[in-house]
């Protein structure tokens, strides 16, 4: 069974940073994807960023384009996410994801496979 382990949340006040990070464990795919999701109380869960192993592809939301970073250590099975200039809204609890799939439809929850139990970033003002 894949494991996905998130790390990396806490509180921080507007304009901060964090990093989060995402351990995948247990497997063996050639090609995947990775990415982080987003869910805000009372809101859907919605696409942050993401990195496709097949070709190195990363993709973003428009939300957090040139604010976030993705990156990350393919023999390691490991995924960051670099957050600067946080915002008030860019609280909520932060799902690292895996899917056995290109990167195409990144954006989509159902491209993903194994999802880890999320980590909380608090952003206060």
């Amino acid at each position: 069974q894949v494991q996905v382990v998130e790390s990396g949340g806490g509180l921080v006040q507007a304009g901060g940073s964090l990093r989060l990070s995402c351990a995948a464990s247990r497997h063996t795919f050639s090609e995947y994807v990775m990415g982080w999701f987003r869910q805000a109380p009372g809101k859907e869960r919605e696409p942050v960023a993401a990195i496709s192993w097949s070709g190195g592809s990363t993709y973003y939301a428009d939300s957090v384009k040139d604010r976030f970073t993705i990156s990350g250590d393919n023999a390691k099975s490991t995924v960051y996410l670099q957050m600067n200039s946080l915002k008030p809204e860019d609280t909520a609890i932060y799902y690292c994801a895996v899917g056995v799939k290109d990167g195409s439809r990144w954006y989509r929850p159902t491209t993903y496979d194994y999802w880890g139990q999320g980590t909380q970033v608090t952003v206060s003002s």
